[in-house]
């Protein structure tokens, strides 16, 4: 058995692509990796469009198409009308998915754009833009749980919108989003066709604190190295069976309404000294998604060994973590830098994916 299809049919857990690029979508890539690899979502991000745009020259011909017809389009609605075309069409290839789950899974992110991670309002309304722009009933709008991203997560989902809460580094993180949530399923009037998943962070934490406990260079630190994020991501899980099995859920569930899983992000290892699919076999557990980039859905298909694993060793992980503290490493203060890292770096890769855009139009202009 092909051990990506185990971890959903075994373990309950949805594997998710976190990869998009028009030939993905047209060859017939996303079909096959749905049937063979069980594939049963994607998500996208600013860095994600820029590697398919400026690393390939797949979309010159749409690019091409656009600036005939409108020679003077803005970049970044060029870039829009790109990404809105390759979303729609994930959505309608993965739209099988969504419909045999009754709404449940199948679904394909789209962000809305980084530079207003700390504007609630004007959030809000560039979700309400892009869905009504995209019209899929599977799409998710990636909002991040920064302060400001909060009150707009909770917005949209009173509204019916699906919204995949990102950027989540802590234990506080995650429960605000969680809380977001209700909130905003208590708010909606159909609560039972809304969907949510609240994308927590894994690898980056690992490596923010491997740096912290080798400039320490103590053999108690440096045994701690590695443990940090699972076990973070651990902890997250055991607070979501609490919130969404226990008595404030159950008037939403009663109405029909979906959990919020958790969905496990930043799961490539960058640390080569460790398994490449260490963020993949150590989280493995029923309602949750792993968003797993092509070289680590790869690796897992070769190698991974399915096995329940998020909710054993609970007692390892707390000890791993009063480990970081006696040592003096404050994983709020991490994580707090991580999430607006997070936001700093999804808005240069927003940039670059702009100026990508703009060059390849004056070069067409030139080759005309």
């Amino acid at each position: 058995m092909n051990p990506l299809t185990a971890l959903f049919d075994t373990f309950g857990q949805s594997i998710w692509l976190d990869f998009i690029r028009r030939d993905l979508l047209t060859g017939g890539n996303l079909q096959t990796m749905i049937r063979a690899d069980g594939i049963r979502g994607v998500t996208s991000n600013p860095s994600i469009f820029h590697k398919a745009i400026a690393g390939s020259d797949v979309y010159d011909a749409t690019i091409a198409g656009r600036l005939a017809h409108d020679p003077g389009i803005e970049t970044e609605a060029l870039y829009e009308a790109l990404a809105i075309e390759d979303i729609q069409l994930a959505a309608d290839v993965l739209r099988g998915v969504y419909d045999a789950s009754g709404g449940a899974d199948g679904f394909v992110s789209l962000e809305v754009s980084p530079h207003l991670a700390n504007q609630a309002d004007a959030t809000i309304a560039e979700a309400r833009r892009l869905w009504s722009l995209v019209g899929r009933p599977n799409l998710m709008i990636k909002v991040p749980a920064t302060a400001a991203g909060i009150p707009a997560i909770e917005a949209l989902i009173a509204g019916g919108i699906n919204v995949n809460a990102t950027l989540m580094f802590s234990m506080s993180d995650y429960e605000a989003v969680a809380n977001a949530y209700l909130q905003g399923l208590a708010a909606c009037n159909d609560p039972a066709r809304v969907a949510s998943v609240a994308s927590f962070f894994v690898s980056r934490v690992d490596t923010a604190v491997d740096r912290a406990l080798e400039e320490i260079g103590t053999d108690e630190a440096l045994e701690l190295r590695g443990r940090a994020a699972v076990a973070n991501a651990k902890l997250v899980y055991r607070r979501f069976t609490e919130i969404f099995h226990g008595e404030a859920f159950a008037p939403l569930a009663a109405r029909g309404a979906h959990v919020q899983r958790p969905l496990w992000a930043s799961t490539s290892t960058k640390n080569p000294n460790y398994s490449p699919v260490k963020y993949v076999e150590e989280l493995i557990g029923p309602e949750t998604v792993n968003t797993v980039p092509l070289i680590t859905l790869e690796a897992f298909r070769d190698v991974g060994k399915p096995r329940r694993s998020v909710d054993r060793d609970l007692g390892a992980a707390e000890e791993a973590l009063a480990g970081l503290a006696a040592l003096g490493i404050d994983l709020d203060d991490v994580t707090a830098a991580l999430q607006a890292d997070g936001v700093e770096a999804f808005c240069r890769a927003y940039d670059a994916l702009l100026e990508t855009l703009e060059g390849r139009r004056r070069e067409m202009r030139r080759g005309r």
